[in-house]
Protein backbone atom coordinates (compact mmCIF):
# COMPACT_ATOMS: atom_id res chain seq x y z
CA UNK A 1 0.00 0.00 0.00
CA UNK A 2 1.26 3.41 -0.89
CA UNK A 3 2.31 5.48 2.10
CA UNK A 4 0.43 8.81 2.11
CA UNK A 5 2.52 11.48 3.76
CA UNK A 6 0.71 14.49 5.10
CA UNK A 7 1.95 17.93 4.27
CA UNK A 8 2.58 20.41 7.04
CA UNK A 9 -0.57 22.30 6.04
CA UNK A 10 -2.77 19.23 6.50
CA UNK A 11 -1.16 18.51 9.86
CA UNK A 12 -1.72 22.13 10.90
CA UNK A 13 -5.39 22.02 9.86
CA UNK A 14 -5.93 18.76 11.72
CA UNK A 15 -4.27 20.13 14.88
CA UNK A 16 -6.31 23.33 14.62
CA UNK A 17 -9.53 21.32 14.31
CA UNK A 18 -8.62 19.24 17.36
CA UNK A 19 -7.78 22.36 19.39
CA UNK A 20 -11.14 23.89 18.43
CA UNK A 21 -12.94 20.71 19.49
CA UNK A 22 -11.20 20.72 22.86
CA UNK A 23 -11.95 24.42 23.35
CA UNK A 24 -15.62 23.74 22.54
CA UNK A 25 -15.70 20.95 25.10
CA UNK A 26 -14.22 23.17 27.81
CA UNK A 27 -16.74 25.87 26.94
CA UNK A 28 -19.47 23.24 27.31
CA UNK A 29 -18.09 22.22 30.74
CA UNK A 30 -17.97 25.87 31.82
CA UNK A 31 -21.58 26.48 30.82
CA UNK A 32 -22.64 23.33 32.65
CA UNK A 33 -20.81 24.46 35.81
CA UNK A 34 -22.49 27.87 35.70
CA UNK A 35 -26.03 26.96 34.63
CA UNK A 36 -26.66 23.81 36.68
CA UNK A 37 -26.10 25.55 40.06
CA UNK A 38 -28.49 28.29 38.92
CA UNK A 39 -31.10 25.66 38.03
CA UNK A 40 -30.61 23.98 41.41
CA UNK A 41 -30.98 27.34 43.16
CA UNK A 42 -34.20 28.15 41.29
CA UNK A 43 -35.62 24.69 41.96
CA UNK A 44 -34.85 24.68 45.67
CA UNK A 45 -36.03 28.27 46.09
CA UNK A 46 -39.39 28.01 44.32
CA UNK A 47 -40.34 24.32 44.41
CA UNK A 48 -38.28 22.71 47.19
CA UNK A 49 -40.66 19.77 47.59
CA UNK A 50 -39.86 18.38 44.11
CA UNK A 51 -36.23 18.15 43.00
CA UNK A 52 -36.65 18.44 39.23
CA UNK A 53 -33.12 19.78 38.78
CA UNK A 54 -31.91 16.16 38.58
CA UNK A 55 -33.49 15.80 35.15
CA UNK A 56 -31.55 18.79 33.78
CA UNK A 57 -28.36 17.78 35.52
CA UNK A 58 -28.44 14.16 34.32
CA UNK A 59 -29.64 14.96 30.79
CA UNK A 60 -27.09 17.68 30.18
CA UNK A 61 -24.42 15.67 32.00
CA UNK A 62 -24.99 12.74 29.66
CA UNK A 63 -24.58 15.04 26.66
CA UNK A 64 -21.43 16.48 28.21
CA UNK A 65 -20.03 12.99 28.76
CA UNK A 66 -20.72 12.05 25.12
CA UNK A 67 -19.08 15.29 23.97
CA UNK A 68 -15.96 14.49 26.02
CA UNK A 69 -15.82 10.94 24.69
CA UNK A 70 -15.96 12.25 21.13
CA UNK A 71 -13.42 15.04 21.62
CA UNK A 72 -10.83 12.98 23.45
CA UNK A 73 -11.25 9.88 21.28
CA UNK A 74 -12.42 7.54 24.01
CA UNK A 75 -15.21 5.98 21.96
CA UNK A 76 -15.00 2.22 22.60
CA UNK A 77 -17.12 1.43 19.53
CA UNK A 78 -14.93 3.13 16.96
CA UNK A 79 -11.61 3.58 18.73
CA UNK A 80 -9.15 6.44 18.60
CA UNK A 81 -8.03 6.08 15.01
CA UNK A 82 -11.28 4.96 13.42
CA UNK A 83 -11.61 8.03 11.21
CA UNK A 84 -8.01 7.81 10.04
CA UNK A 85 -8.36 4.09 9.25
CA UNK A 86 -11.54 4.76 7.28
CA UNK A 87 -9.90 7.56 5.33
CA UNK A 88 -6.98 5.30 4.45
CA UNK A 89 -9.43 2.56 3.42
CA UNK A 90 -11.32 4.92 1.10
CA UNK A 91 -8.08 6.28 -0.36
CA UNK A 92 -6.88 2.73 -1.06
CA UNK A 93 -10.22 1.81 -2.65
CA UNK A 94 -10.04 4.85 -4.92
CA UNK A 95 -6.45 4.02 -5.85
CA UNK A 96 -7.46 0.45 -6.80
CA UNK A 97 -10.41 1.73 -8.86
CA UNK A 98 -8.13 4.18 -10.66
CA UNK A 99 -5.63 1.41 -11.42
CA UNK A 100 -8.40 -0.81 -12.84
CA UNK A 101 -9.70 2.04 -14.95
CA UNK A 102 -6.21 2.85 -16.24
CA UNK A 103 -5.44 -0.78 -17.07
CA UNK A 104 -8.74 -1.15 -19.02
CA UNK A 105 -8.09 1.97 -21.05
CA UNK A 106 -4.56 1.09 -22.18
Amino acid sequence: MENFKESDEIKYQRAKKKANQIRGFYYHVGCYCVVIPCIIFVNLTFVPEFHWFWFSMLGWGTGLLMHGIEVFGLNPLMGKNWEERKLQQFIEEERVKQQRYNSKNK
